[in-house]
């Protein structure tokens, strides 16, 4: 057996400059331990927040000069290893995919997850690369849209950001689920956007997001970047506005919203959630795509020695879909 692993290590919070190829010895497994051969693994949004260290509040929980967990990468996709004495439903060779959760690491060869954690087989016909997306814009979109948001058949859905890894999921799955989609993206991605089944797409080039009348029953706004004070009056009397970019701002949204009207501005730390609540969802997600009703969009792939330059894609804000590190 390999006695290393190649990894990314986060110095301290900052830019992918802050980021630090290492080897580290395989780490030694328990009794329920699983031990991934990483085939691929996502670059996300959520991992550049994460190594810059944003929101602030969230280095309380994170550590306060650095992250406590060292090593980045939170989805993967690879092949079973090896695996600890009580763990009986695997064998070596099997094809996985899942999240390394708050053990993190994922951008790496090698990764050791709970066998109890958020953790599927691998269909055959499903890429490595495809299947290490899918614990971040997938997963996270149907919660939202589906259990935060609680969208129904031919509802109103204003998803901000549809280009994006999170955006290019959540159209797909809002019409899946029967919604009428209005989605929002630059000059560039109207094709793109458009072909995944938007019924309506906006240019925020040329028409401010803020000025999109509506009325929506429910906005996805997957960048964070248009919060609940500008975007309410676009929403339905019972409209719900809901970010997976948890802010000061969204918290205060949240707590008044509560109190004082019918609107509603909320938020979900999907993954967060316990690995019972998220493996359904994940083979919803599997479901999804075995009926051609949902397809992971790529945008770039790039070797893991590659890890910076792939965050610095990332961090322009520009993607079309996921980036995939390949190992």
């Amino acid at each position: 057996m390999t006695e290393t692993l190649t990894a990314w290590q986060i110095r301290a919070y900052g830019t992918a400059d802050q980021l630090t190829q290492i080897e580290r010895p395989l780490p030694e497994l328990k009794a329920n331990d699983v031990l991934i051969k990483v085939r691929a693994s996502a670059v996300t949004r959520a991992d550049s927040m994460m190594l810059a260290g944003t929101p602030r509040f969230a280095r309380l929980f994170l550590g306060l000069r650095r992250p406590k967990q060292d090593l980045i990468g939170t989805c993967y996709a690879g092949e079973v290893m090896a695996f600890g004495s009580q763990v009986t439903h695997l064998r070596v060779g099997d094809p996985v995919f899942g999240e390394a959760g708050l053990r993190f690491g994922a951008n790496a060869t090698h990764l050791l997850v709970d066998s109890d954690g958020v953790m599927l087989p691998k269909p055959a016909g499903l890429p490595f690369e495809e299947a290490a997306t899918l614990c971040d814009g997938a997963l996270t979109s149907l919660n939202f849209l589906q259990n935060v948001a609680q969208l129904t058949k031919r509802q109103r859905c204003l998803i901000i950001g549809a280009s994006g890894g999170l955006g290019t999921a959540a159209v797909q799955i809002a019409k899946a689920m029967g919604a009428e989609v209005t989605a929002v993206c630059g000059p560039r991605n109207l094709d793109l956007v458009m072909g995944l089944g938007a019924d309506h797409v906006v240019d925020y080039t040329r028409h401010p997001v803020d000025q999109i009348t509506g009325p929506f029953d429910v906005i996805f706004d997957t960048t964070g970047r248009y919060p609940f004070a500008r975007m309410r009056t676009a929403l339905t009397p019972k409209g719900r506005y809901v970010s997976p970019v948890l802010t000061l701002g969204l918290l205060r949204a949240m707590l008044v919203t509560r109190m004082i009207g019918r609107r509603r501005a909320l938020f979900s730390a999907t993954g967060m959630k316990p690995a019972a609540e998220l493996r359904p969802m994940l083979a919803q997600v599997l479901t999804l795509i075995a009926e051609e009703k949902l397809t992971p969009i790529i945008d770039r792939t790039y070797p893991l020695a590659d890890l910076p330059e792939a965050q610095r894609r990332v961090a322009t804000g520009h993607k079309r879909g996921n980036i995939v590190l390949c190992t």
